[in-house]
């Protein structure tokens, strides 16, 4: 039996599917159990269906989670609707998002500054069309 380089190339490119397959499948499996790892009661969820809320309890045997979505709300849903634990964003300081960057004016409010350093200047605030 002769190979001829054409079913040898299928043959690399069959492999390299399986392999890349194997190595998707486990990367999902470690997914899963990282997720499963992190629902406790306590932590804040989204499900597959699109409602955040907080996990109050746990039923293993019946694969039943009890989520809080809004204050006295409690949602009976299946443990695999849990799509993924919601990380809590950084908090911004409120002064230090807002805060405008010194020397520029906030938008909307004509630059005063740069009129009274510049008393020549005729430039127009606003921008004509030129229709």
């Amino acid at each position: 039996m002769t190979l001829d380089p054409f079913t040898i190339i299928m043959l690399a490119v069959l492999a390299v599917l399986i392999f890349f397959m194997f190595r998707n499948s486990r990367k999902r499996q470690a997914e899963a159990q990282k997720l499963q790892s992190s629902v406790v009661p306590g932590a804040r969820v989204m499900t597959n269906f699109g409602v955040f809320g907080t996990i109050v309890s746990i039923d293993e045997e019946e694969n039943q989670v009890q989520l809080e979505a809004a204050p006295g709300t409690v949602l009976t849903v299946h443990r695999q609707t849990i799509a993924r634990v919601v990380e809590p964003a950084a908090v911004e300081d409120e002064a230090g998002a807002h805060e405008a960057i010194e020397g520029e004016p906030e938008f909307g409010e004509r630059d005063e500054a740069h009129r009274a350093e510049n008393p020549n200047d005729t430039t127009p605030d606003t921008k004509k069309s030129e229709d």
